[in-house]
């Protein structure tokens, strides 16, 4: 029988990226007149398509923003990842202890996932099973991406866990047929959103590695929320 396979998101879930890149996201939309706390940037970006979010900033603007606007917030960030950027608490260890194969499948343009998982040091134990949406040509929510790196890995759907930290990328799980295990740090406030989505809801990486020991102890079906 094949093995499950593990599907880890990369930003928020691999490296603590998001942080940062909402940051950047709103100094530069602060520039344009719109304001966002600290909390309600990082809610604005978690797990979403660069093009999503920067449609909706238009939409509050009534105006387009500038040329350059999305290359200088990539440039900007790629600058703040190369001081600042760490791997999420714990994960490493996850990652290394792992007994089951697993990939990373991300929202991000590979060259980004590249970047950022070799500044943190995770790029050897993904080198070869990174897949991007913009490879695929599928976005969370859409399935497609999960669907694909799954059939791309030789696994069915149903033998797949999915570990994400945003709405969009939980219901793409649930969509795929796949078990979701939700990354919500206490300081993150997304435990009840996860958790409604149909996630088995988790505060810490170190909880990881027993929970996934549950599932497969289960078989393929997903497990309950909690």
């Amino acid at each position: 029988m094949t093995k499950p396979l593990v599907i880890f998101d990369c930003d928020g879930v691999l490296v603590d990226s998001e942080t940062l890149s909402s940051q950047v996201m709103r100094e530069m939309a602060g520039l344009e007149g719109l304001s966002f706390s600290p909390e309600q940037a990082l809610a604005f970006i978690r797990g979403r398509k660069v093009a999503e979010w920067v449609g909706q900033l238009e939409a509050q603007l009534g105006r387009a923003l500038p040329a350059g606007f999305v290359p200088r917030f990539r440039t900007r960030s790629a600058e703040l990842f190369a001081t600042e950027l760490r791997a999420v608490p714990h994960v490493r260890h996850v990652v290394d202890g792992l007994r089951l194969p697993f990939c990373t499948a991300s929202s991000a343009p590979r060259e980004k996932i590249l970047n950022t998982l070799g500044l943190t040091g995770l790029l050897p134990s993904f080198q070869d099973r990174i897949y991007s949406a913009y490879e695929v040509g599928s976005w969370k929510p859409d399935p497609g991406l999960f669907l694909h790196a799954a059939a791309d890995l030789g696994v069915p759907a149903d033998r797949c866990a999915v570990v994400e930290d945003s709405l969009v990328g939980v219901r793409a799980g649930r969509a795929a047929g796949m078990a979701v295990f939700g990354y919500a740090p206490p300081e993150s406030g997304t435990a009840g959103e996860l958790r409604a989505e149909g996630a088995t809801v988790f505060g810490s990486m170190t909880e990881l590695p027993g929970l996934l020991d549950r599932w497969t102890a289960q078989g393929p079906a997903a497990p309950a929320a909690r």
